[in-house]
């Protein structure tokens, strides 16, 4: 019941930005800050396997554009509960547009298929490698560090990375698939490794 709570108090606090309270607006970026810097940074941040001449300081910068863009558009949100879609979006479209400047070429991933729901593990590691796994989240293209992000760090559903990224519903699944598989070797080559 909290959950469903917090979220009518998100709309509350949208619908009041939307009016001009700029304390409502505080309470917002109060809320989301510290989570679309770190969305940003897994976008943008340390990248050994793609060139792409950013580092997670870029984020800071991004993300105060983010926010601009959030205060000025805001007025013109049709749906309050679509708010959390809506600002990641704006976040990923700002990030995609630096990695776009910056040269980074986007490479194909394979994702023509779309997996078996069974093949889908959502809770496939222990809470006590979280370190080790946010550190292996660095090791992989933007696109896939993206889906992780926005599925296992925010708890997004499919349907709500999908107005996220802009991806059809088969994509979303399937780029998940490819995730996990990708971050899953890289843990394994790790411990393999010693590391």
């Amino acid at each position: 019941m909290s959950d469903e709570l917090d979220l009518i108090y998100e709309r509350v606090l949208v619908v009041r930005s939307q009016a001009g309270d700029e304390d409502a607006f505080a309470e917002l970026v109060a809320r989301y800050d510290a989570r679309l810097r770190y969305f940003l940074r897994k976008l943008l941040g340390p990248d050994r396997s793609w060139t792409t001449g950013l580092s997670s300081r870029h984020a800071d910068d991004v993300l105060q554009d983010v926010w601009l863009d959030v205060f000025r558009h805001l007025p013109r949100l049709a749906d309050p509960q679509a708010f959390r879609a809506w600002v990641y979006r704006i976040a990923r479209d700002r990030a995609f547009g630096l990695l776009r400047k910056s040269r980074w070429a986007e490479q194909p991933l394979g994702e023509t298929d779309v997996p078996d729901e069974s093949d889908d593990d959502d809770n496939g590691f222990d809470p006590e490698d979280a370190k080790r796994i946010h550190a292996a989240l660095d090791l992989l293209p933007p696109e896939q560090r993206e889906v992780l992000v926005l599925r296992f760090v925010e708890a997004m559903s499919y349907e709500g990375i999908a107005r996220v990224t802009g991806q059809p519903l088969g994509t979303v699944r399937s780029r998940l698939h490819y995730a996990k598989r990708a971050l899953r070797t890289i843990l394994q080559q790790q411990l393999t490794e010693g590391k």
